[in-house]
């Protein structure tokens, strides 16, 4: 691994960090809570010459990512940041985006959705956006958040994706807590991440037409291209994170991250920050003789298809913790695992724990409860399809 720096930081300062060695063309800033510290801290390198970037501070979430797509559409990295309503209120760019093959990466701050109002952090923001052609990455710690924000540009700026990315990081517990963070040096970066050379830009010496409208003759054509290219950023991104392990010396890459599988009967599948305490659980009831695992998450889109329902053919009981429900049914994870699953001749029980909603504290209790529910459950008892594993009524 080539020399870098440590620092003690925020998720919100490692992600800035990580857009400062980036060094996109362009930054469109709107702040909202807990995102703001990104786009403060990219300020502060623009103006102290430390980032040479064009800084739009622009009036709207909506406008921000806009800007990015103009930008975006004449050859520029681009770089926005959001969280929450924000980023509810670029919905309609989130698909024009992902339409035109707009390479952006965007930060989401996960926090909960109104009504009832809050700052504090759930899944459900970016859970409800599964759809809109964006791949997705969930981040476990400060980390993890720098190293994805590097990887997340080489994915989706690579020929055969051209799609963009959301990187996303659960506010507060991961934006506002400070941890030592190792930060790569720039010659190192520039290695792994060469300036960007578009595969398509407006030109006037080379006109083509962007977000052109496409009737029912060829509008499924376009569709197909998309699909197509979300499914083959698998490959790319596991060659991403390979190539990363090389140059800076940290494995952190890949659609999911197992832990302690090998043998288990019962696992616990969940994505973002509370996996390391998930993990920390498993360990401790490992050590008292239970056969419990860990599956991490770290992409939902392009979803791990073969690798979660390798995992399911091994296993009794099957749970997916998510901070997220989609009311009327089920957690949107939880029924992406069970699509998965269903390939298998043989499917695991699986039960859906909904937890953490509006930044509850999920807590080592809490998932011991969950762990037993599922070893019961591999038992042959009868456990509830969701269960909200916090709430103050019981």
């Amino acid at each position: 691994m080539m020399s870098g720096s440590r620092r003690f930081v925020s998720g919100d300062e490692a992600v800035a960090l990580a857009v400062r060695l980036i060094k996109p063309h362009v930054i469109a800033a709107y702040p909202i809570t807990p995102q703001t510290i990104v786009v403060e801290r990219l300020s502060d390198f623009v103006e102290d010459g430390s980032l040479c970037s064009e800084y739009l501070h622009v009036e709207s979430e909506h406008s921000a990512l806009a800007a990015c797509m103009g930008a975006c559409a004449v050859g520029a990295r681009t770089f926005t940041a959001t969280s929450s309503q924000g980023l509810l209120y670029m919905v309609e760019c989130l698909h024009y985006a992902s339409g035109c093959r707009f390479p952006i990466v965007m930060m989401n701050a996960n926090r909960s959705l109104a009504a009832p109002w809050s700052i504090f952090g759930d899944q459900r923001d970016s859970l409800s956006q599964l759809d809109c052609g964006w791949l997705q990455a969930y981040a476990e710690d400060a980390q993890e958040s720098l190293d994805l924000m590097l990887q997340a540009y080489r994915i989706a700026e690579d020929a055969s994706v051209l799609t963009p990315v959301m990187v996303n990081l659960d506010g507060f517990v991961l934006t506002h807590t400070y941890e030592v963070v190792e930060v790569p040096n720039a010659a190192d970066v520039d290695k792994y991440l060469p300036p960007y050379k578009p595969a398509m830009k407006m030109d006037f010496e080379n006109p083509m037409s962007v977000a052109i409208s496409a009737g029912p003759l060829w509008h499924t054509e376009f569709r197909l291209q998309q699909q197509q290219a979300a499914l083959h950023a698998r490959e790319v991104i596991h060659a991403a994170a390979i190539e990363f392990d090389k140059i800076f010396g940290r494995n952190c890459g890949g659609l999911v991250e197992e832990y302690r599988c090998e043998d288990a009967e019962v696992v616990l599948v969940t994505l973002g920050s509370v996996v390391g305490t998930a993990r920390l659980v498993v360990d401790e009831l490992r050590e008292k003789g239970a056969k419990v695992g860990l599956v991490k998450l770290r992409w939902l889109r392009p979803f791990p298809i073969e690798e979660v329902a390798s995992i399911g053919e091994r296993v009794k009981a099957l749970g997916v913790l998510e901070k997220n429900i989609s009311f009327g049914y089920e957690g949107s994870a939880f029924s992406e695992v069970n699509s998965a699953l269903a390939r298998n001749r043989n499917m695991p029980v699986t039960v859906n724990f909904v937890a953490g909603l509006a930044g509850r504290d999920i807590t080592r209790e809490d998932l011991i409860g969950m762990f037993e529910t599922l070893m019961k459950a591999a038992r042959g008892e009868k456990a509830d399809r969701v269960i909200f594993s916090q709430t103050r009524c019981g």
